[in-house]
């Protein structure tokens, strides 16, 4: 089964991830595969890909001294000194692998190293190292040698993308991302990025979410967005900056939950400018204003409430507040607080 024939019943499958998830692991359970979808185009990519990595193994094998610290590189070399098998050999080795021959799955999977890595080149720049998806790919090739049905007419190299494939994209929606992203979403966001990567070649510029929309055909502009919403990589706060690396980017980064530097001075003179009015009342008047108007940085307190701190009534505490407001409405004392109204 491949991921299009699940998305075919699931067209707004990111509305349904917890379902889909439980559909996955259920299919696993009872032993059907899912595999991502390959189309001819994808083949012959792959197929070139691989021809282009034996024309680099081929020149590491030919360095003279042939001394490398590449840990890649001393892995390339390593598997092309592994001859190619023929298709014949192929049969013949899957044939030996059905009646339990070790030597012979070893050998299946050993000359077919180099489609693993030509595979998993593809997926470099996606939150894994291409020797973490090299190794993903190769437990993927081993099942494929595992599965491999020779009756069926089809190379085996042909059958193994299919597995090598859906073990490195499984990987990374595992392992690749601090969310994680369900198996089936990572190829609807692959096909995404590839339509996006061939129109800005076109256009010479970004794409907009509706020329992609029409371009795949499938999904409405809002739909594009969501995906490469989802795609966005995460970013550590302490991810070093500058040439030296002294700084993170957390570093740089304002907190709006705090006030500006300019807010902070600005309450603190306010503050001192308060102060500085309420110090020429008397003192119970101050005081009064300070509990009614939470002027300590406490509550505001009700008339009642203020009345019973003094042992008076509420309508004695609103007079002491009314005088209190009148004198702070003096041009002399107003003048000091109107600019913060402003």
């Amino acid at each position: 089964m491949t991921l299009d024939e699940i998305l075919e019943v699931y067209p707004d499958a990111e509305n349904k991830i917890p379902e889909l998830d439980k559909l996955f692991a259920k299919l696993l359970d009872i032993g059907v595969d899912v595999f991502e979808t390959l189309t001819e185009e994808d083949m012959e990519a792959d197929e070139k890909a691989v021809a282009e990595l034996d024309k680099e193994i081929e020149a590491l094998t030919k360095m003279e001294g042939g001394v490398t610290t590449d840990p890649v590189r001393m892995y390339l070399r390593e598997i092309g000194k592994i001859p190619l098998l023929k298709p014949e050999e192929e049969i013949s080795l899957a044939q030996k692998i059905e009646k339990g021959d070790r030597k012979a799955k070893k050998k299946l999977t050993e000359s077919n190293l180099r489609l693993v890595v030509s595979i998993a080149k593809k997926y470099v720049m996606r939150g894994l190292s291409l020797l973490d998806l090299i190794q993903e790919g190769n437990q993927g090739l081993i099942r494929a040698v595992e599965k491999y049905d020779w009756r069926k007419g089809y190379k085996f190299s042909t059958y193994a993308t299919w597995w090598i494939r859906q073990a490195i994209t499984r990987a990374i929606a595992d392992q690749a991302r601090t969310i994680r992203i369900p198996v089936h979403m990572v190829e609807t966001i692959n096909k995404l990025i590839r339509v996006q990567r061939q129109l800005m070649q076109q256009l010479g510029r970004e794409p907009a979410a509706e020329e992609i929309a029409e371009t795949m055909g499938e999904m409405t502009a809002i739909r594009v967005r969501e995906i490469l919403k989802i795609a966005q990589d995460t970013t550590s706060l302490e991810t070093p900056v500058g040439d030296e690396e002294d700084s993170m980017l957390g570093d740089f980064i304002a907190d709006t939950s705090q006030p500006s530097p300019i807010e902070a001075a600005s309450r603190e003179l306010l503050k001192e400018n308060i102060e500085e009015v309420l110090s020429s009342l008397t003192d119970r008047e101050a005081k009064v204003l300070r509990m009614r108007f939470g002027l300590d940085g406490k509550n505001p307190m009700t008339l009642e409430e203020v009345g019973r701190e003094f042992g008076v009534t509420r309508e004695r505490i609103r007079q002491i507040e009314a005088k209190a407001l009148r004198k702070l409405k003096h041009p002399s004392r107003r003048k000091k607080l109107q600019d913060y109204l402003d």
